[in-house]
């Protein structure tokens, strides 16, 4: 019988073009969210290096949190991750997708 394993890359590209792995990503207990690391994490499950689960568990994240984060990252891109300025993004997305 045949197992199917998963086989996760040793690196991926991280969001400003490093090799990522899974030593260079944020220490397990960051406290403080900047944009690179959020920019990190939602680049390492996007290129399979953890899994969503592993990385809610790993940085104790809910699993709306991180999804708000990928959300961000698909529409605005490492900007859309700025606290600040969550709203005007969110606006603009709005707008754009309205018509």
């Amino acid at each position: 019988m045949i197992e199917v394993q998963k086989i996760r890359p040793a690196q991926v590209i991280g969001p400003l073009g490093e090799p990522l792995t899974i030593d260079s990503l944020p220490p397990v207990d960051t406290h403080r969210w900047v944009v690179r690391r959020k920019a990190e994490v939602v680049a390492a499950v996007n290129g399979g290096l953890l899994t969503v689960d592993e990385a809610c568990d790993r940085y104790r994240l809910s699993l709306e949190e991180f999804a708000s984060w990928q959300r961000a990252v698909d529409r605005s891109g490492m900007r859309g991750l700025r606290v600040t300025r969550i709203q005007k993004y969110r606006a603009e997305f709005d707008r754009q997708h309205r018509y």
